[in-house]
């Protein structure tokens, strides 16, 4: 990877690296790792704390500011449902959110590296997360709808009618599986398929139409929202697209 910006996704978890710009404020709808492959890196979360690390775990719906102080990072991002990110709610609840520094720091790149591109979160943490049951069926069924994007976006009415749930008693569901909101998980769930067609096609008006977007603009505006960034500040940079 040395200095060369790449893109991994996998079908639950996505692996960035390589250089970025500094973030405006933004959240994910999923658990993120932070890594300074060089160096160390700023983590600003309200109201003005301000951190730098070497590694840092994110939870979902963290609103916050990650500089990268001009470093080679690397962010992994899990998805809600899998049972990585799932066994680290405990941890989660016990720092507010927030973990700093949970990450070994191998003494080569190169192990670094392999760790990551393997997703090895047991080898990469400095903790031993619990043993988690399965996401309820119920909210794994809709999450196959949700992200199929077959006939566009997914609403909630829909998804809650196909697993027989009343739309409040199915967004309590999912919020309780998931730890975020249905909707904000459908916007973070249409980027993704949008840089999933970075892999076959590198404009991001193409992008926009495989992540089911109205239209560029659209892309634009929920990409910003979820990493506090333009698309063509990160994807446009991108040497490497990679599914797994």
């Amino acid at each position: 990877m040395g200095g060369t910006n790449s893109l991994t996704l996998g079908i639950n978890r996505s692996l960035y690296t390589g250089e970025l710009p500094a973030t405006g404020w933004h959240c994910h709808a999923s658990p993120v790792l932070l890594l300074g492959l060089s160096g160390r890196f700023a983590l600003r979360l309200p109201p003005t704390r301000i951190e730098t690390c070497h590694s840092a775990l994110i939870d979902s719906g963290i609103e916050h500011i990650f500089d990268p102080c001009g470093e080679q990072v690397a962010l992994m991002y899990l998805e809600p449902d899998s049972l990585e990110a799932r066994s680290l709610r405990f941890h989660f609840r016990a720092n507010a959110g927030v973990i700093f520094d949970p990450a070994h720091r191998p003494g080569t790149r190169s192990t670094m590296d392999g760790y990551l591109q393997n997703f090895d979160m047991p080898s990469l943490l400095r903790f031993v997360c619990p043993q988690v049951p399965a996401i309820d069926p119920r909210v794994a069924r809709s999450l196959l709808a949700l992200r199929s994007l077959r006939e566009g976006p997914l609403s909630q009415t829909r998804a809650a009618s196909e697993v027989h749930l009343s739309a409040s008693r199915f967004n309590h569901l999912f919020r309780a599986e998931m730890g975020v909101s249905f909707r904000s998980y459908r916007v973070w769930s249409q980027v993704r398929s949008a840089m999933v067609g970075l892999s076959t096609n590198t404009r991001l008006t193409d992008a926009a139409l495989q992540g089911a977007f109205v239209d560029s603009s659209h892309f634009s505006r929920m990409f910003r929202q979820t990493f506090g960034m333009t698309p063509s500040s990160v994807l446009k940079p991108l040497k490497q697209v990679t599914l797994v």
